[in-house]
């Protein structure tokens, strides 16, 4: 492995990562994999009753064909990228490969969740509308720094 002359972001001089990142990390993989296992069951809740998950959301519309139709089709991109996630964050953290991707993925879709919740604000449902920005910035912020902690190595040296 080699060395970084230069530090980044999370790093110091000669490579090194700083102790807390180190130390931080691992605990942000498993607040990713939590979120991912998250991710599937309500994916699979969605696909099985579309509008249990979709009520608190869009209120009794959740009824309506379209919605059950389009809850569906979000269940499906939820449980697709939580099983992808999941997968990826099985292998060990200083394997190269795609977890950070799959993590990422599953965050931009959240804070996308957020960003449609917040534009139609006054038509949803009070509390409901509440429930779903929390919980999607919640997952959207947990997602992003698992998927930072997933991206590559924290201790020790770094390759560049």
């Amino acid at each position: 492995m080699a060395i970084c002359a230069r530090p980044g972001p999370h790093r110091r001089a000669g490579g090194k990562a700083p102790a807390a990142a180190a130390g931080v990390a691992p605990l942000l993989r498993r607040g990713a994999m939590a979120v991912a296992a998250g991710r599937v069951a309500l994916g699979l809740t969605a696909l099985a009753w579309p509008a249990a998950p979709a009520r608190p959301w869009v209120g009794t519309a959740a009824d309506d064909l379209a919605v059950r139709v389009f809850g569906r089709a979000l269940g499906a991109r939820d449980v697709a990228l939580g099983l992808g996630a999941l997968a990826a964050l099985q292998r060990p953290a200083d394997h190269p490969g795609s977890a950070g991707a799959w993590v990422a993925a599953g965050a931009l879709s959240d804070a996308l969740d957020v960003a449609a919740t917040v534009g139609s604000w006054r038509e949803l449902p009070g509390t409901g509308r509440w429930l779903v920005a929390a919980s999607a910035a919640g997952a959207a912020l947990i997602g992003g720094a698992g998927a930072w902690a997933a991206r590559a190595p924290h201790g020790g040296t770094a390759t560049c």
